[in-house]
């Protein structure tokens, strides 16, 4: 065991900056377009519509899914830098893809889902960054540097929308520059800022980025990692084996939380279409505003939970973490008895009260009579009766709804940095990559599979079946924490090399 220097030290925890920077450039990456993509896409190719949309947006995740587990292996066999450089060299190249994909004469919509599913296959690089900052902390650092990590990339997710609402300043037209083919416009500027910011971070991770580890006392220990006369086998501290049981019960609680987080952002804008009346501006407007308030909320999070876990540590800070998950779904199935606004009732007149049972229970047919003409501009606004619920659930009030965004918004930053931070003390001091690489694969399944399952259960059966299910799955989650909880320690206290 070595003493740990001043200069490695502030050397570790450059390096560790560097990470926290190319998490924040990561999930830039998703959100700097995510609001132009759809009119990017009608753009470049009528023939795209809103089902394609959703497989854009769903490439992302998948191939973040993909890439995790295969630069997480990479890392625990070679220097650090070469996965993070690969990968990020991958997001630029997509970036600029994306930048190009109006040139093609035909099937530019394909090509705009191959450079998304670049951007997230790039974005697979997170799994080194949490591998290799659970190497390079001790114990004790562990958990306030998982929370500047999350809080770095949920940063990134309010600053991306941010930086593309600047970019609209350009405009749709912009500047052409013909030599090279380069339409610099509201939709290409932002992507390409993201891929200048992406080589910015190569340059950097070249000049500062170093091996680094310490093991769980915070004692200078040689690299896992292959990099000249850094190598080195890993100290007898490793010795022993993961808990593979913990392993698959923080996935699976990973899942869940990354899955009922999809749902909620998922169900947000039709959600409060249907019970509120609001029309798409409306809707995208006021759920754009909760979300960057709820982004806020949740940076504010994970700077106070640093603090908190402490004192209670992090197990319970989970299990609370999932209850208050819990009461923010439960707050938001339908209590009351008024019933929502049906959508063809808006259109025939707005004025016109819905007070009898004939009315509630009038068949699809007879509602040929109520529509306007064919030459009305007026949006339709309300729960659409072809969504049979809407008959008969009840409102869910606005006050319920806002309610359960502020619960929710506690909630999941609470149980996502307990998550990594519970899975890294639990692997150890031995090579992370692999370990972490399948924890973002099964976040990124969960975003993908989240807004499936809440589209079809949703428009089908309505938000009392929906929000249900949720409930059932945290309180299932919540059973296998319950059974599980003894076991998530970290791999020196389970070994009786440190007290808890």
């Amino acid at each position: 065991d070595v003493v740990e220097t001043q200069e490695h030290y502030k050397s570790r925890w450059r390096s560790i900056w560097i990470m926290y920077l190319t998490m924040f450039l990561s999930s830039v990456g998703f959100s700097i377009v995510i609001m132009s993509v759809w009119p990017y896409l009608q753009k470049i190719d009528p023939t795209a519509d809103a089902s394609f949309l959703g497989w854009i947006i769903a490439s992302y995740s998948i191939g973040q899914m993909v890439a995790s587990p295969l630069f997480g292996l990479w890392s625990n066999y070679r220097p650090r830098r070469e996965p993070l450089v690969i990968s990020t060299a991958i997001s630029v190249a997509a970036n600029c893809l994306y930048a190009y994909v109006h040139v093609p004469h035909s099937h530019n919509k394909y090509y705009m889902l191959t450079a998304r599913a670049l951007v997230g296959f790039g974005a697979g690089n997170v799994a080194v960054v949490r591998s290799y900052i659970a190497g390079a902390t001790s114990l004790t650092e562990r958990t306030s540097a998982m929370a500047n990590t999350s809080a770095c990339q949920a940063v990134g997710f309010i600053l991306g929308p941010v930086f593309q609402t600047c970019f609209t300043l350009i405009g749709e037209e912009g500047i052409t520059w013909n030599l090279i083919h380069l339409q610099l416009n509201m939709y290409t500027a932002p992507v390409l800022f993201g891929a200048l910011l992406g080589v910015v971070n190569i340059i950097l991770i070249f000049a500062i980025l170093r091996e680094h580890r310490v093991d769980d006392m915070g004692r200078q220990c040689k690299s896992i990692n292959f990099e000249g006369e850094e190598s080195g086998v890993v100290d007898q501290d490793a010795e022993g084996n993961v808990d593979h049981v913990a392993v698959v019960a923080i996935n699976f609680l990973f899942f869940v939380i990354l899955f009922v987080f999809a749902v909620f952002e998922t169900i947000a804008t039709p959600l409060t279409m249907d019970m509120y009346s609001w029309t798409r501006k409306e809707a995208v407007f006021y759920n754009g505003i909760i979300l960057s308030v709820i982004g806020i909320e949740s940076v504010i999070v994970f700077m106070v939970v640093k603090t908190l876990s402490k004192k209670t540590g992090e197990r319970a800070i989970l299990h609370g973490g999932l209850l208050i998950v819990l009461v923010g779904f439960f707050i938001l199935l339908p209590w009351g008895k008024k019933l929502p606004n049906i959508q063809w009732q808006e259109i025939k007149n707005n004025s016109i009260p819905r007070t009898t049972s004939a009315e509630k229970l009038m068949p699809f047919w007879s509602l040929q009579a109520t529509q306007l003409p064919s030459n009305h501009t007026v949006e339709p606004v309300g729960c659409p009766v072809t969504q049979s619920w809407c008959l008969n659930t009840p409102m869910i009030y606005l006050a319920q709804y806002i309610s359960s965004d502020i619960l929710i918004g506690l909630g999941y930053p609470v149980c996502n940095v307990m998550s990594y931070t519970l899975y890294s003390k639990i692997l150890g001091p031995k090579p992370q990559g692999v370990y972490m690489g399948w924890l973002t694969a099964s976040g990124s399944g969960a975003r993908i599979l989240g807004p499936v399952f809440v589209s079809q259960i949703y428009t089908h059966l309505g938000p009392r079946w929906a929000f249900s299910l949720i409930c059932g799955v945290v309180v299932v989650s919540l059973l296998l924490l319950e059974i599980v909880y003894k076991r998530l320690i970290a791999f020196s206290v389970r070994y009786g090399r440190m007290q808890e």
